[in-house]
């Protein structure tokens, strides 16, 4: 695409010596050298292609393999595509992936489904800021960018929506990239990437925002991570509850009247100790109007249980609304 747009007179934001053409035109071992020198370059980039291709490298050994890759690749007019149409086929790609037990890819994936009915209940405006601090490959803001981009025609609104309202964390790299390219191809962050390449839960929100769409890894946090307590001294209560750790963040980053919807497993609401002081802080403090239980078999991951939690920041919670759409009802991606 890059190459497309400089045979159009447009500047490329690939660095000079690395681009589509420097790589058509070798072959065998020198191909292979080129792209692995290629990949490094453009990971090391501080912008747009640098999340791309955050910590890159080749998996194709063979140099006649790459060159059938390439090739396939300059086959097509990747400009004159339909954004939507480019966008589609690459979510598609995500979703067939996340479907698949053996890529390992569906602790990524949250059923569009799923998305689009939390996107629909908090109804994000189109000028307000969006965040997912646990945001995958992005399906969240996508959804949240389709709900807002009808709401009006205006370009500053739009420019807005497409280059400022959206934000994302993820602490996986790989996963980073697919969210960057996965918005880039749907025409967001075109003049720089909403995703970040970090863990939300060790930072203090630098800015607060409209709305939070969120699902959470669920189990511990990974080996190695830095400990929340020692980090922050913001949080209502310290436990080493992944979840609840960021519920809380999710509670924090919210402006005075935001929404947010979150899903969480079942053992998180009924949780003891810290449990138990968020739940009454989220009771006291935030209206949290509708618990949707979800069936059993909806994640990847075999025998959660899970709900979603709608709530708004500022006023305190009257009543709750219990739907409960898992008793006799199964759905799976197995």
């Amino acid at each position: 695409m890059d190459e497309e747009k400089v045979q159009l007179g447009f500047p490329s934001a690939i660095p000079k010596g690395h681009g589509w053409n420097e790589l058509i035109a070798l072959d065998g071992l020198d191909l292979l050298r080129k792209y692995e020198e290629t990949l490094k370059i453009l990971s090391s980039q501080d912008d747009l292609i640098g999340t791309i291709f955050t910590k890159a490298h080749n998996k194709i050994e063979q140099p006649v393999l790459l060159k059938k890759v390439i090739s396939l690749i300059e086959g097509e007019n990747w400009l004159s595509m339909d954004g939507d149409l480019k966008g589609s086929i690459y979510e598609s790609i995500l979703e067939k992936n996340g479907q698949d037990k053996k890529s390992g890819a569906g602790q990524y994936f949250t059923p569009r489904a799923l998305i689009n009915t939390m996107v629909e209940v908090t109804n994000p405006l189109i000028t307000e800021t969006v965040c997912d601090p646990a945001c995958g490959t992005g399906g969240f803001l996508l959804s949240a960018f389709d709900h807002m981009k009808t709401q009006s025609k205006d370009q500053e609104k739009l420019r807005f929506l497409r280059n400022e309202a959206l934000s994302g964390n993820d602490i996986t790299p790989l996963v980073v990239t697919l969210a960057s390219m996965n918005l880039y191809l749907h025409g967001i962050g075109t003049e720089h990437t909403p995703i970040r390449c970090q863990d939300s839960l060790e930072r203090t929100p630098a800015t607060l925002v409209d709305v939070v769409l969120a699902n959470p890894p669920f189990g511990t946090r990974p080996a190695g991570s830095t400990d929340i307590s020692a980090m922050r001294d913001d949080l209502y209560v310290t436990t080493k509850n992944n979840q609840l750790n960021f519920l809380q963040h999710i509670m924090l980053m919210l402006r005075n009247g935001g929404r947010a919807a979150v899903v969480l497993p079942d053992n998180v609401l009924f949780e003891g100790g810290a449990g138990e002081t968020i739940c009454k802080k989220l009771l006291t403090d935030f209206d949290l109007h509708t618990i949707l239980r979800l069936p059993t078999g909806i994640f990847y991951a075999q025998g959660v249980k899970a709900n979603v939690l709608f709530f708004r920041k500022g006023t305190k919670t009257k009543d709750v609304w219990y739907y409960d759409y898992r008793t006799n009802i199964k759905h799976t991606l197995a």
